[in-house]
């Protein structure tokens, strides 16, 4: 009888173990990574003389980004050729002036600007020579505009109200290829 209740004991713990090994808990698939997110910016309003204030505004995240990659938005380009700042806008850390112009492209999903000179390459394409992504600091002040700030710029252009722009920021890990 001994054999027969150690083989029985034995059956026993082998089919707790299997129980175990295959419970739903521990058979679920894991869950999915989340969806990485990117920094974007906004129209925040027209300026003097054709000129625009772009910058994140209270939606924007620098850094971690505020816009699952998997969307699709426009660019923000800049083309910078030199502009001086016009009358009327005095230039600062926080509202710098980007010397050119800004514009959009048509939107294009975040998970395909896989670094950045893709998404150079797509300002260029759509726009022509000498654009590329526009970036967060891009907005210059000071003494000959010898200072670069950040959160928001102003530019020639004219962009869509209303909508977010994939933008650069070159010290935070918050780009659609980051």
């Amino acid at each position: 009888m001994r054999r027969i209740t150690s083989g029985f004991a034995l059956v026993a713990a082998v089919a707790a173990a299997l129980a175990t090994a295959v419970s739903p808990v521990s058979a679920a698939a894991p869950p999915a990574p989340a969806a990485a997110s990117a920094m974007t910016w906004t129209l925040l309003g027209d300026g003097p003389s054709g000129t625009v204030r772009v910058g994140g505004g209270p939606l924007s995240n620098p850094y971690t980004g505020d816009t699952a990659t998997t969307s699709s938005l426009p660019l923000l380009c800049l083309r910078i050729d030199g502009s001086p700042v016009p009358a009327g806008i005095t230039p600062d850390f926080y509202a710098g002036w980007a010397r050119g112009t800004v514009a959009a492209t048509s939107p294009i999903r975040g998970t395909r600007l896989t670094s950045r000179a893709i998404a150079d390459q797509v300002c260029a394409n759509s726009l022509g020579a000498g654009w590329r992504m526009a970036e967060f600091h891009d907005g210059r002040y000071g003494p000959n505009l010898a200072y670069s700030g950040g959160w928001s710029y102003y530019a020639h252009g004219d962009v869509p109200l209303g909508t977010r722009f994939w933008t650069a920021i070159n010290d935070q890990p918050s780009n659609p290829w980051s």
